[in-house]
């Protein structure tokens, strides 16, 4: 699954939440509002009741950054789950994305330190990009990338963060480095990509997306013993994304065609 033109893993690790002070019904009001939301989009990838949820506690708390990023990834999710067969269908998605974008620039406004908003406003805004059209939207892509490196720098252990960094290298190395050095993206790079995978996959060893996204860039760079060592393991890992099972049959596919290269 590519993040650019996939799904965004809802991952355990990125919604960690401090306990309520004791004495605060509103802020434990919250706190259950949040907990709630996190299961919903975990466990039962319920998109639409999680934003509900995390919307609710948004209105008890008002502007706050960790609620904010939160609801710009839940319209992301919902936004992949719609169909984009007709051009009606594709202004609906993009409007799911320009409401990720939204809330996510929200989220950044107030805490422009905050690694995971940072990451959400990266992410979203490579979603409205491409409708736009990457070779038309060089400035945005650009920004993406600075968006998910400082992210990094405030918190270098933000797996999603180095995944969409990889995806984004790999989306912009699409089109070939004499086409894309003068528009500003010569920065895009297979090998980085690889490392940026490897780093999301050593700090969430169990996400069935990192590994296929992997694997992927290792059989276009035809390393394929390490692409076959990710694509192994897959079958082994517990779903945990509405994706994973699509996710499943790929890796098998994508084993059988390379399994006689060296």
């Amino acid at each position: 699954m590519i993040l650019l033109a996939g799904g965004v893993p809802f991952t355990s690790t990125a919604v960690q939440l401090p306990s309520p002070p004791p004495d605060s019904s509103q802020e434990n009001q919250v706190h259950t509002l949040l907990a709630q939301a996190n299961n919903v989009a975990l466990n039962q990838f319920d998109s639409r009741q999680a934003l509900a949820l995390y919307s609710e506690a948004l209105s008890l708390t008002g502007a706050n950054a960790e609620i904010l990023w939160r609801i710009s990834r839940a319209y992301i999710d919902i936004g992949e789950q719609l169909p984009a067969g007709t051009d009606e269908e594709q202004e609906a998605q993009l409007s799911m994305y320009e409401k990720a974008l939204e809330f996510a620039e929200k989220s950044a406004a107030i805490d422009p330190d905050n690694s995971m908003a940072l990451t959400q406003r990266a992410i979203a805004r490579a979603r409205v990009t491409l409708y736009k059209g990457l070779w038309e939207s060089v400035g945005l892509m650009n920004r993406v990338r600075e968006d998910l490196e400082y992210a990094l720098q405030l918190d270098s252990t933000n797996h999603l963060a180095h995944y969409a960094l990889a995806t984004t290298h790999m989306k912009v190395i699409e089109k070939p480095w004499i086409i894309r050095w003068p528009l500003g993206l010569g920065w895009g790079d297979r090998d980085d990509a690889i490392i940026h995978f490897e780093k999301a996959i050593t700090l969430r060893w169990d996400l069935i997306s990192y590994r296929i996204a992997c694997a992927k860039a290792y059989v276009e760079e035809g390393e394929y013993e390490s692409a076959r060592a990710h694509l192994t393991l897959i079958p082994m890992l517990r779903p945990q994304d509405r994706g994973d099972d699509g996710a499943r049959k790929e890796a098998f596919a994508t084993l059988d065609r390379i399994q006689d290269e060296k």
